[in-house]
């Protein structure tokens, strides 16, 4: 499986591909996981913020969003990480977080990496090097876990 993937910062991405990560973060975000909340909160085109989204055959199946850091001291942060529901399975998940984490690298190679996770999914994050920072919280009535990679 040959997987397309760009990391666009958000001027480069074109109306479609603005419009289908939308369309597939809804899915995800708000239909299926059942969680009406405010996804598009004016970060995603704003300052140095970049987008990770993987194609096959012209589809979208696999997206993040990196957060340029707020302060000189702040971490980079990843989220809105997304697998499509048909792709779920076959490992993207991984390479998506690869994508996103060389990313941080390439623009913000000093600074640590924070993202607010889904508690289930802490045992993923802390296998790409990723540490609990926070205690469990609930986020939209979720819980999740602040992690953070130095």
């Amino acid at each position: 499986m040959e997987m397309l993937w760009l990391d666009c910062h958000h001027s480069e991405l074109t109306t479609q591909q603005l419009y289908t990560l939308l369309a597939l973060r809804n899915h995800v975000f708000i239909v299926e996981q059942n969680c009406p909340y405010q996804d598009i909160d004016g970060q995603d085109l704003a300052a140095e913020n970049r987008h990770i989204l993987g194609f096959l055959d012209g589809k979208l199946l696999a997206y993040a969003r990196v957060l340029t850091p707020a302060l000189d001291s702040a971490p980079v942060m990843i989220g809105r990480v997304i697998v499509s529901e048909e792709a779920r399975g076959l490992k993207l998940g991984y390479r998506l977080m690869e994508k996103a984490l060389e990313s941080c690298e390439k623009y913000w190679s000093q600074r640590a990496i924070y993202l607010s996770a889904q508690a289930h999914l802490e045992g993923f994050y802390g296998r790409l090097g990723f540490e609990p920072v926070t205690e469990v919280y609930m986020e939209d009535e979720i819980p999740h876990i602040g992690m953070q990679k130095a």
